[in-house]
């Protein structure tokens, strides 16, 4: 695997980026919470990868991420930077391949892993995590909770 080196005004640029709490993730976490749902979020669920899940139902074993287009490098939405695009690409093909590794590990473990792109409506991804509850709760003898209208 590539090494990515920056020099130093490059590191304390990007960590001014923050890694959660983006936009997409709030709606998706709204709407799932306006159902009745609770989660944890940002929480290391596994000790063989270093992956954080966006929100966690740790008793489901449910890991969700909400994949941003550029830095997940979406089909939909792929537009490379001008400047070192071939760089640039090798990056954004290394961060998918490092997604399915951590979702083949997680999956491995036990999880069971909802995708989503930050373009995808998120009462539709809240419908998928409700799915999966619901699989999960069938497994277990629990009746599904009601989804709040």
């Amino acid at each position: 695997m590539e090494q990515w080196e920056a020099d130093d005004a490059r590191r304390r640029h990007m960590a001014r980026f923050g890694q959660r709490d983006t936009a997409p993730e709030f709606a998706v976490r709204r709407e799932l919470h306006h159902r009745g749902r609770r989660f944890f979020v940002d929480r290391q669920v596994s000790r063989r990868c270093r992956v954080r899940p966006d929100l966690v139902f740790p008793r489901a074993r449910v890991a969700v991420f909400v994949d941003g287009c550029f830095w997940h490098h979406c089909e939909e939405h792929v537009q490379l930077p001008k400047a070192n695009a071939e760089l640039w690409r090798r990056k954004l093909l290394a961060n998918r391949q490092r997604d399915a590794r951590n979702q083949a590990i997680l999956t491995a473990e036990g999880w069971r892993v909802v995708r989503s792109w930050e373009h995808d409506d998120p009462a539709a991804v809240a419908d998928r995590v409700e799915d999966e509850l619901d699989r999960w709760a069938a497994i277990v003898g629990r009746p599904a909770e009601r989804r709040r209208p």
